[in-house]
């Protein structure tokens, strides 16, 4: 529409803008990473606009004044747009910057989106109103004409898209300019829209999560067995599970650990997968091949995996977790029920309750919780004074016991090939370390010269393995976790499910169940309670900031447009179409079957700044086409 010149003005001023907003970026303190690379491609579309508009109005001034030269021409242009730019400006920087004081955990990961945006934004204008008229006088081409003498310059005919352009915009307003009847219908028209597009999310078409998942290289498989389970079942479950996994085309190769854990991961920071050293744990680390090499993404194929490894796990009597990389914060799971009470049976009980209360919601998958099944434990205390009394040391049992279970180098082998001794290891055979029987039967010689049974010096004390107690903020509590699958796909929804049998879940004669959503009871001795946390515990954290700074942000809009045009009505009419962002935002997520995260957010907070900056600019030449004595209709069009 303004022609190949002007086109390579504005690349130019887009270019110079992105390349001083990564160097105030880098002078900020923020690295190059895929965060601050989303905060400039989301903001290109936005730092173009003040290149265009000063272009725009250089050449709109060519038309009107042809026979000016560009140096006369281009200082009144700017100066005319030059007021509504720096406005609206401002207007989009108002409604990103407050983003920025996002708390929780996902203020540092969403800062340099608002920061670096609105970086971008300033240096924009800065470039708009230096740089670009300095290219407009060097590239653009002169339309300057000296009239003859008593000869007056007629102005050029608009052509093209231009020409129909006033057409056009004349049969769609003017019946709503000329009717009040056709505005009242106008309006309830919108606002049935907003109704219908807000009630997409209610409707279930747009669903609400905190981030969408990424296409990632890997997943984990997490097993717990029963407790005190022997680690050679664990290690036969996981390698059943891992030959069922390298059978799968996308993936690549599968690593097993039971009974140690793996390699910390960005999961593990949270969830303290570090700790996963007993024999009756494993993961399995699953590597997909490259994401171009594969149809799908590595959500669904987990999700597609998950019922035949739970089948796998089941005839072992394991329990699994599929755990994908995050695509945000890491969390101890997506849907955590940290429970409080006075007591520790209490709130056991309390926890396997609400862990029924899980399996009872469809979708809910991956059910733990952090109470540990009664696992026996056998104990050989030494007899001291019958060791004593046959000359046997103490320690001489406690190694002998040791050497046989777990056994013992008793000397090395230097068989002349290998380039380190070859320790020759003493140890009864695996099918002998079932059971005690063949650890008592073990003779022990005494001082005397006598072979005495080990059964003589020990005896056999039963108890269960000791569990673990865990504490948050100095309080005792009891975790339930789970996983969210299915179409919905989103822990929001499990987590509104659960709730409905929540009140089953109540321990008889102790009243009614507490339920706290933002923080801890204040007193967990009075009662027992309920306290989410997880995924949707950051999704409340984030969308409350977030809300926050929306409503900041208008606040700041206002007041900037209220400074301008010296009114407190005018800003409401350049602000009404806000609102208006639902009627596309919500069913275009629905078309796309896109789900409505916290980057959909910073796209809506972002399109109140540019909806207000188009606004601002359309308002500002309708009043100064007002004020040069056209008709306010025609003004309008």
């Amino acid at each position: 529409a303004l022609g190949k010149r002007e086109a390579v003005i504005v690349g130019g001023a887009v270019i110079l803008t992105l390349t001083a907003t990564l160097f105030a970026s880098w002078a900020w303190g923020f690295t190059l990473n895929r965060v601050s690379l989303f905060a400039l491609i989301f903001s290109i579309g936005i730092l173009v606009d003040d290149a265009i508009v000063v272009v725009e109005n250089i050449h709109r001034h060519q038309q009107l004044f042809p026979e000016n030269s560009l140096k006369d021409i281009i200082p009144a242009a700017v100066d005319e747009v030059g007021g509504p730019t720096i406005l609206a400006t401002l207007t989009v920087i108002a409604a990103l910057l407050p983003m920025a004081f996002v708390s929780g955990l996902m203020g540092p990961y969403m800062s340099p989106i608002p920061i670096n945006a609105s970086l971008g934004m300033a240096l924009s204008l800065l470039i708009a109103f230096t740089v670009t008229p300095w290219l407009a006088l060097k590239w653009m081409k002169s339309h300057h004409t000296s009239p003859s003498h008593g000869e007056h310059t007629a102005q050029p005919e608009t052509t093209g898209l231009a020409a129909r352009l006033p057409d056009f915009f004349g049969r769609i307003l003017r019946p709503f300019l000329n009717s009040s009847r056709q505005r009242w219908k106008l309006l309830g028209g919108i606002l049935l829209a907003m109704a219908l597009s807000v009630g997409l999310t209610g409707l279930q078409w747009v669903i609400l999560k905190m981030l969408p998942f990424d296409n990632k290289s890997e997943f984990q498989v997490v097993v717990d067995m029963p407790a005190g389970t022997p680690l050679e079942n664990t290690a036969s479950a996981l390698h059943e599970m891992g030959v069922f996994l390298s059978k799968q085309k996308e993936v690549l190769d599968v690593q097993t650990y039971a009974g140690t854990a793996s390699p910390i991961t960005f999961n593990g920071l949270v969830r303290q997968y570090y700790l996963r050293a007993d024999a009756e744990q494993g993961d399995l680390q699953v590597n997909l091949v490259d994401k171009h090499q594969r149809s799908e993404k590595s959500h669904a194929i987990a999700q597609r995996l998950r019922p035949q490894l739970e089948n796998i796990a089941m005839a072992h009597g394991a329990n699994i977790k599929v755990v994908e990389v995050p695509p945000g914060p890491p969390v101890m799971s997506p849907l955590v029920a940290e429970i409080y009470g006075p007591d520790e049976a209490g709130r056991q009980a309390l926890a396997a309750n609400v862990s029924k209360a899980f399996a009872q919601t469809p979708g809910i998958v991956g059910i733990d919780t952090s109470l540990k099944a009664d696992a026996p434990r056998h104990r050989l205390q030494v007899r001291r004074q019958r060791a004593e009394t046959l000359g046997i040391s103490v320690s001489a049992i406690s190694q002998t016991v040791q050497g046989a279970l777990q056994g013992v180098d008793a000397t090395y082998l230097h068989d002349g090939n290998s380039k380190l001794p070859v320790p020759i290891r003493l140890q009864l055979p695996i099918q002998s370390q079932i059971g005690l029987k063949d650890v008592l039967d073990m003779p022990m010689r005494a001082a005397n010269g006598q072979l005495v049974p080990l059964s003589e010096l020990v005896e056999v004390k039963s108890d269960m393995i000791q569990k673990p107690l865990f504490t948050k903020d100095l309080l005792p509590v009891s975790y339930v976790m789970g996983d969210m699958a299915g179409s919905q796909d989103s822990p929001l929804y499990g987590l509104f499910g659960i709730r409905s049998h929540m009140q089953e879940s109540a321990l008889p004669g102790q009243g009614e169940l507490g339920e706290y959503w933002i923080q801890q009871p204040s007193d967990t001795y009075r009662e027992y309670a309920v306290k989410w946390d997880g995924e949707s515990q950051i999704t409340y954290e984030t969308f409350r900031d977030m809300g926050t700074a929306y409503g900041v942000g208008l606040i700041l809009i206002y007041l900037l447009v209220v400074a301008q045009f010296k009114s407190y009505l005018t800003p409401l009419v350049i602000m009404a179409p806000i609102p208006l962002t639902m009627i596309g935002v919500m069913p275009g997520h629905a078309l796309l079957n896109a789900q409505f995260t916290a980057t959909s957010m910073i796209g809506m907070i972002a399109l109140a700044g540019i909806i207000v900056r188009n606004s601002i600019l359309l308002v500002d030449f309708i009043e100064l086409q007002v004020a040069q004595g056209m008709d306010f209709k025609e003004a309008v069009i």
